[in-house]
C-alpha cells in the first residue's frame, strides 16, 4: 500500500495525477483504464477540495492497494460528513442539452469504476474505489 496526504485544495490535483501513474504503473493498465480510475478519482478530490471544508484548510490523504490486476482507491477527510452515493443520478441529457457544466463527478466516479463505496469513520469521510485492469 501506499500513501499521499496533501492539503485539500486545488492545486494538489497534478499531484494526485502522479501519484495515481506512480503507483498503478506497475500493473501496466490499458491506457482507457487507467483514464476511468484518473478521471473517478480526480473528480473526487476535486469535489473535497471545494466543497469538504467550507470554513477552514484541510486535508485529503489517497490510499493505494494493488493486488493481482485490481486497484483500490481510498481517499479519506476530516471535512463535513458527505455520502456520495446519496447524490441522485443527474439527466445527462438535460446538462448535456443545456450546456451546464458541473454536476456529473460524482456521476463519472460511480460508472467509472466497479466499485464505490462510503463510509463515515472515526470522523472522516472515506470513500474506496476499486478499478480492475
Amino acid at each position: 500500500m501506499v500513501r499521499l496526504t496533501l492539503p485539500a485544495v486545488l492545486s494538489s490535483v497534478d499531484r494526485v495525477r502522479s501519484f495515481l501513474q506512480e503507483s498503478l504503473s506497475p500493473l501496466d493498465p490499458r491506457e482507457d483504464d487507467f483514464f476511468k480510475i484518473e478521471l473517478a478519482v480526480v473528480e473526487l478530490c476535486v469535489n473535497i477540495a471545494r466543497y469538504a471544508y467550507p470554513d477552514c484548510a484541510g486535508e485529503m490523504a489517497i490510499e493505494i492497494e494493488t493486488d493481482d490486476r485490481t486497484a483500490t482507491v481510498t481517499i479519506t477527510d476530516n471535512g463535513i460528513p458527505f455520502d456520495p452515493r446519496s447524490v441522485p443520478k443527474p439527466d445527462v441529457s438535460w446538462i448535456l442539452a443545456t450546456g451546464r457544466t458541473g454536476g456529473l463527478g460524482i456521476y463519472l466516479a460511480r460508472t467509472l469504476t466497479d466499485r464505490f463505496d462510503y463510509r463515515r469513520e472515526a470522523g472522516r469521510n472515506v470513500l474506496t474505489l476499486a478499478k480492475r485492469f
